[in-house]
């Protein structure tokens, strides 16, 4: 190849994009370059998702969608869909390469091969995998997100992650600081720490989350961590306070509760009960009164009564939160899920969903409302629309203000006004 141009489609969740970032970096090394999609490249990346059985749809779609558009490529599909299904993915025609979730380093000696016949497979069995891709990708020329830990020890009844992306493992603080050094160098102001479960983070070796955020907080030229997704399990008292006191790390909790019924949550095989959670949220804000809490929740699951989602309803409206992530549950083949009877209409799954999306926003909006009038921190973004720019507070509250250039990628302390038109922000 003299024009080495590469494509890269990712699908899922910001691991997944920060991953696609450090493979292109190793292609970078080699003299690729990345080119937007509907450009000539000699080479495609789908990264793709397994969560739910949408996500699989997706990630066919996008194969079969870029296999049309580049029939001569060299087509690599990694990520969780080529770990969980790699014979499913190398019988589509047109696919080159498939890489489990070990083989994320070893792009270019196949590359170079060529293409073959048959697509090539590179998978290892999901207790087996062991490898740690480092990654920290630019989200834009603000904001940067830094992978801390990968795989997952809980082995939740409706989960497959662990079988996609192993045990739970990570790399060393020292290499971690090192990393946000350099997106300090490079113009990166916020880091948001991503992984699958990083509460887990030091299990392999020895130390803890605690003394990573620690360490993260001397990192000069950084002004803004955000902890993306914390078990409520893994969220001590300790961590509580530390980023209530800390220089740098946002008030800014994502708490992943999925059910607000203990029931529920025993059938999920979850760690916690509902009690615990609401401890959780409680010393939040006795702590961060101001603290943006969101939580994860899943609708539809196996043996949700309608009794049992009503009272998670019930609860879920009385916890002082600021936004629900609603998932519809998703059946995955290989999971202990399957072994409960009782199962939600697809119809019913939508109703429950449609009721906790409005209450998410009754919370969001009045979690928007409550912070008229206070001065925030605002990290502007890159970008004039319509007269506009717009970035987000320290507590995750997005705010827009008329449009200057040297604003942009830095912090500005304001104090804000009333809510736009369209509910989606708060003006200056």
């Amino acid at each position: 190849m003299t024009d080495k141009r590469v494509v890269i489609q990712t699908l899922g969740c910001k691991l997944n994009f920060a991953e696609s970032a450090a493979m292109m970096q190793q292609l970078e090394k080699a003299g690729y370059r990345q080119v937007p999609m509907g450009q000539p490249a000699e080479v495609c990346l789908i990264n793709t998702c397994s969560v739910t059985g949408t996500a699989d749809q997706k990630d066919r779609q996008a194969i079969h969608r870029i296999i049309r558009e580049y029939p001569e490529a060299f087509v690599i599909v990694a990520g969780c869909y080529a770990q969980l299904r790699p014979q499913e993915v190398a019988a589509i025609p047109g696919v080159s390469l498939v890489l489990g979730a070990d083989f994320k380093t070893d792009l270019l000696p196949y590359i170079q091969e060529g293409r073959q016949e048959a697509a090539r497979i590179l998978t290892t069995a999901n207790q087996d995998i062991a490898r740690f891709l480092p990654a920290c990708a630019r989200g834009d020329r603000t904001r940067c997100f830094l992978k801390v830990q990968d795989g997952c020890d809980y082995f939740c009844s409706y989960c497959t992650v662990p079988f996609a992306r192993g045990r739970s493992r990570n790399p060393s603080i020292e290499s971690l600081t090192e990393q946000a050094r350099q997106a300090a160098l490079q113009g990166a102001r916020e880091i948001v720490l991503t992984g699958v479960n990083i509460g887990t983070f030091g299990r392999s070796d020895g130390s803890n989350f605690l003394q990573l955020i620690e360490a993260l907080d001397q990192v000069e030229g950084i002004e803004r961590y955000r902890i993306s997704s914390l078990e409520p399990d893994l969220l001590s008292d300790e961590i509580i306070r530390f980023v209530a006191s800390s220089r740098h790390f946002a008030p800014h909790f994502h708490l992943p509760l999925q059910s607000g019924d203990d029931e529920v949550l025993s059938l999920m095989r979850r760690h916690y009960r509902r009690e615990l959670f609401a401890d959780r949220v409680a010393r939040i804000k006795e702590e961060m009164p101001h603290a943006f809490i969101g939580v994860d929740v899943i609708v539809g699951m196996r043996g949700e009564t309608p009794e049992r989602f009503d009272s998670s309803a019930r609860f879920l409206a009385g916890l002082p939160i600021s936004q629900l992530h609603v998932f519809s549950y998703s059946e995955r083949p290989g999971t202990q899920a399957l072994k409960i009877d009782y199962k939600v209409s697809a119809a019913e799954k939508k109703r429950r969903s449609d009721l906790l999306h409005a209450l998410s926003e009754e919370k969001r909006l009045a979690f928007y409302r409550s912070q008229t009038g206070r001065p925030l921190q605002v990290l502007f973004e890159h970008g004039n629309k319509k007269g506009l720019m717009s970035g987000f507070s320290e507590n995750y509250v997005r705010v827009e203000a008329p449009w200057r250039a040297d604003w942009e990628n830095t912090v500005q302390t304001l104090t804000t006004g009333t809510l736009n038109p369209a509910g989606s922000a708060l003006s200056i």
